[in-house]
């Protein structure tokens, strides 16, 4: 049985209009997950799972080209501010440790992190070097400080990276957190250690009510490297580890590609809910086209709603600048919106509660022009509202591309008509 706090999941099942009892019984079932280390009080608990809405996830942190952590939480404040039910600090460069407690300290929502990243940019540290007990002191330092889900890159394994030698894949391997591990295990000879010490990681994140997030290091980089060999053997590896994790009362869910082309993302979800039990799926992505740098957010969106109809329960957001350089303020805002587009559409057709009221009562407001009703109900509050007084109209109920000749006017002034006259006999 997984402990989960009853104030807890009386918030969630409030917020999501579902039974108590239901997603208790989902969590214990391993196809929910809720993300909140039991040291951190936030005001947006998050649960990721079936019969709940798509969740979304933001990516923010520093790199090794920008040490600014005060724009890293002003990201983490539009981040919240647009929608994003939760957000990881993937945070690379000097300043990371004390990025990560700030962002922790001031953030609402759920706070995940790759804690490998730590090990691989701490001050004189070569990376290739470190013991296989650094891997465990990591986890237990980031679970101590409140982190609420772990990517850990379990999947990976000797096996798995001896197949690489064979591959044909255009890109190897795009998981930053996969080609570090593979690059450990190739230099010391041994097995990675979030795979041979897994039961200590399980441990760990019981202890603080972690969730493991079980990264997809070998999801492909490309669509043409797609639903390949070497994915499908993570995946296999991660199905066995979700059993394993769910057996000793640990939270999982399973990260997924990633690039695929249109055709194969019905086929990956369902490929991971059988091969990993139902387990909450967490897509990056999926970017459906690779010809489309600056514009990822828009490529992600259309293979994020098609995942999330699927059965797909947590997309991470991609921004224009996917590919290109480190977001700035806008691109996070630009592919929250994005992805909530994507994760509201597949709602609607998955009859998440009240998905597709908001899109009867918004219609509701266009028909009647209640311009701020719209605004209100709108995925994006701001935007339309701005879009508007760009261009506005002599008469406040119609818009500049119609002006009097609006259908819904024009229909209005003639059913009252008809009406009045009475019905044609």
């Amino acid at each position: 049985m997984i402990n989960i706090d009853a104030k807890i999941l009386k918030k969630i099942a409030g917020d999501e209009k579902v039974g108590r009892e239901i997603i208790r019984r989902n969590v214990n079932a391993g196809t929910v997950v809720i993300l909140n280390n039991k040291k951190r009080k936030m005001a947006k608990p998050c649960a990721v799972g079936f019969g709940l809405r798509t969740k979304i996830n933001a990516n923010i942190g520093l790199s090794s080209e920008s040490s600014n952590i005060n724009l890293e939480l002003k990201k983490l404040k539009i981040a919240v501010e647009a929608g994003a039910d939760a957000v990881m600090d993937l945070s690379t460069g000097p300043l990371s440790t004390k990025v990560l407690k700030k962002i922790l300290a001031n953030s609402p929502v759920p706070i995940g992190t790759v804690p490998v990243y730590e090990l691989a940019c701490g001050k004189n540290t070569d990376f290739l070097s470190i013991k296989e007990n650094d891997f465990l002191e990591v986890l237990k330092r980031q679970a101590e400080a409140g982190v609420d889900f772990f990517t850990i890159h379990s999947g990976i394994t000797l096996r798995a990276v001896d197949m690489l030698r064979e591959n044909s894949r255009i890109i190897s391997i795009v998981s930053r957190g996969g080609a570090l591990l593979a690059s450990w295990m190739i230099k010391n000879k041994r097995e990675n250690p979030f795979f041979s010490k897994f039961d200590e990681v399980l441990d760990i994140a019981k202890k603080y009510n972690i969730v493991l997030s079980l990264g997809d290091s070998l999801r492909p980089g490309a669509i043409a490297d797609a639903t390949d060999r070497l994915q499908i053997e993570e995946l296999l590896t991660l199905g066995d580890l979700q059993k394993r994790a769910l057996k000793n009362g640990v939270q999982v869910m399973i990260e997924g590609p990633g690039h695929v082309p249109l055709d194969q993302i019905e086929a990956n979800v369902k490929l991971e809910k059988a091969i990993c039990h139902g387990a909450p799926f967490y897509v990056l992505g999926p970017l459906v086209t690779d010809a489309a740098p600056g514009y990822d957010h828009i490529v992600s969106a259309i293979g994020g709603a098609i995942a999330a109809w699927h059965g797909a329960d947590f997309l991470c957001y991609v921004t224009p600048a996917e590919h290109l350089k480190l977001p700035n303020l806008e691109d996070v805002r630009q592919g929250i919106i994005a992805s909530k587009i994507a994760a509201h559409a597949a709602d609607i057709v998955k009859n998440v509660p009240l998905a597709l009221e908001r899109d009867v009562e918004i219609s509701k407001a266009r028909e009647r022009r209640d311009w701020q009703r719209q605004f209100e109900l709108s995925l994006d509050a701001k935007m339309p509202s701005v879009v508007r007084k760009t261009s506005m109209p002599k008469k406040n109920d119609v818009c500049t591309m119609c002006s009097d000749f609006c259908s819904m006017k024009m229909m209005e002034e003639n059913l009252k008509l008809l009406s009045k006259n009475g019905k044609r006999r």
